[in-house]
Parts: C-alpha cells; structure tokens; sequence
C-alpha cells in the first residue's frame, strides 16, 4: 500500500538535520502511512548520500538528487511530482517547523472542506522568534505586498511549512512560476480561482544546525514572481529584467564611451570595442545574479559561463562595432550610433542568455 502522506523536504547542506528531522517526523505520524522525500540540490556536505544511506533501512525515505537546479519552489514542485500520495507536506530540514502539527494538518483536510492547511507565525498562538531582524522585516513586507496580487487573505504567504491535497496541486501545477524560494504564494496567486484554506499557528524555532541559505535574493525572487502574475500573461519577466538591465547598461556604454573619445583619445571604433567588452561583461554578472539566479553560475563553472557567454556574444559584439562604424562614418552623431549598436549587441545577447548560456552550462554543471 502506498503512502497516504508525502512530506517533501528540500535540502542543500542539510546533513546534520536529517537524522534527528526523521526522528521527530516518525513520531508525530505514528499510525500514519507517509514517506519523506528529500529533494536535494546537490549538496556538498553529503547530505544526499546520508539520505540514501538511510533509505536503504527505510523504505518511507527517499532521495531526489537535482543537478544543476537550484531553488526551494521548483525543488517542491519535483518532489510533489514524484510522490503519489494525496496529501502533501512541505516542510524545511533545518528543525524550525514544527513537526507536531503535521497530524492536525491531516486531520484538517480530512474532516473539513479545505485544499491546504497552512502553519502561520502571524496568527494568535504563532510566533517568528526564530527569524533575525532583517528576516522578519522582509517577510512582514511580503506579507503586506501579497495583498495586492494574491486571491485570498492569508496572513503568512512566505510560510514553507503547509499541507494540500494533490487536487489542488494538479489544479495549479501548469500555471506554476515555479522560481525563488516561496512556493505557497505561487500557489495561491496561480491558482485559478478562489483557495480554501486554514491557518493553524507555529512557533518558528531558530535553526538546529548549519545556515540559512536565504538572503536579499529571495525578496527578488518574490518581486519577480509578483511581477510574472502581474504582467507575465502579456510578456516574459525575464525579458522585462533583460530591458532594465539593458537601459543600465546603455547609459553607461554612451557615458565611458564619450570618456574614451573624448578624454583618452580613442579613435570610434577601439572605443566602440572597449565599451562593447564592458558592455557584455556586465550583462552576465547582472543577469547571472538577478535574471538567472536559480541556475546561478558558481566557481568554475562560472568561468566557464562568462567565457562561453563572450564567445557567443562574439558575433553580436562584431555586428555591434559593425553597424556603429558605418552609421557614425555616414555623419551620424556618434551617440546614436553607439546606442544602435548596442541595441544590437543587446537583442543578440538576450537570445543566447536565454536559449544557450544558462539553460545549457547551468542544467549540466
């Protein structure tokens, strides 16, 4: 018989949590028939390999392995896929969830007309005492920016710890922006109409062992996903971050390529190539950070991006420098033929980032 319960737990260095995590879960759920599924995302500390070795005693264990994907949602979103159980736990590895209210959870959405139970640290008998200070204001700011594109009023959104029924699930799954680190707010504002819920309180405890791997990002993170609900039915996020970046980027090509020509002496076009060269350089570490931050490029395979990203910008770099010197040799002021340029230069840079640089390097890193 499988599994009534799955509580999929996403991990990265989470070795020193496992052992005791599964403890307490084991003893909440008593009399339960559930499985613990651990997505890892390749963590160097073993915590995978820990994972399996306790597998091989425990059937209910499991270890899902990602390479070259990062993120706590889209971790969530695999795990949940990989189950077939028709309830569904969400909770963190690092103790601060507290596990005693996975069978009040259950019984919930068993015995009321509910699709998810959410433990919130903002409801009377809640607590966040195990949150820093910056931690806490960002997530009270998440909490007032939720009301203003989620479907339900929910006093805890940034919460990782729920339960739901797999219908629920199925319902959203497709519509999922899937990135960051906050899932139950994806589902809520994917979800195509209203969402039954019930909020039961937690007290969030402080870290048992290890850090947290969240920081500024993950407040990035959620703007983007606001942002992809928002406009993302009219155009791609991902693009509108490209154009920001893009327009960055163009006023400080014009402003060091005036200097180049102007102060240093350059002639246009070693100028135009000097300022191309910063141009694409600043455009991966921008988007390596901010527009592809759940294939984040990291140590080598860093280097190994950023010198992939140079060669394929290469040919959008020649058109650039191309096109600029025989608009400015026609008399056209050497301003605008440095932003056609570099529109071009961006265009060609936006389609390889896209399609080449992170999907390929990242997915296989």
């Amino acid at each position: 018989m499988g599994a009534e319960l799955s509580v999929i737990i996403p991990t990265y260095n989470e070795r020193d949590n496992i052992r005791l995590l599964l403890k307490k879960i084991g003893q909440v759920l008593d009399g339960v028939s559930w499985e613990a599924i651990f997505v890892d995302d390749d963590s160097r500390d073993g915590t995978n390999k820990l994972v399996r070795e306790i597998a091989l005693h425990d059937s209910r264990v499991r270890c899902l392995q990602r390479i070259g994907r990062r993120g706590l949602s889209s971790a969530c979103i695999e795990g949940i896929l990989a189950s077939s159980a028709p309830y569904l736990a969400v909770m963190d590895a690092d103790l601060q969830h507290d596990e005693s209210l996975l069978p009040k959870m259950l019984k919930v959405l068993k015995s009321e007309s509910v699709s998810i139970v959410i433990g919130s640290r903002y409801i009377e008998g809640g607590g966040a005492d195990g949150l820093n200070k910056a931690r806490f204001k960002a997530s009270r700011l998440a909490t007032f920016l939720a009301k203003f594109f989620l479907k339900a009023e929910v006093s805890d959104p940034m919460s990782g710890f729920f339960m739901l029924k797999r219908s629920l699930f199925e319902k959203v799954v497709y519509r999922f922006n899937g990135r960051g680190f906050k899932i139950l707010a994806d589902i809520f504002a994917s979800a195509p109409g209203k969402v039954s819920f019930k909020e039961l309180p937690f007290s969030f405890r402080k870290r048992h062992s290890g850090e947290s791997k969240l920081d500024m990002l993950v407040m990035w993170e959620y703007f983007i996903l606001i942002a992809d609900k928002l406009i993302g039915r009219f155009i791609p996020v991902n693009f509108v971050m490209f154009v920001f970046i893009a327009l960055g980027g163009a006023v400080v090509h014009i402003g060091v390529l005036g200097f180049l020509l102007k102060n240093i002496g350059f002639n246009f076009q070693t100028a135009q190539l000097l300022t191309a060269i910063m141009a694409i350089t600043a455009n991966f570490l921008l988007n390596n950070i901010f527009t592809s931050n759940d294939l984040q490029l990291k140590g080598w395979h860093f280097l190994r991006g950023i010198g992939s990203f140079y060669i394929a910008c290469s040919v959008g770099a020649v058109a650039n420098i191309y096109i600029a010197t025989s608009l400015y040799n026609t008399n056209i002021p050497w301003w605008m033929a440095g932003v056609l340029g570099a529109i071009i230069g961006f265009v060609w840079n936006y389609a390889v980032s896209s399609t080449f640089t992170w999907r390929k390097i990242g997915k296989n890193c």
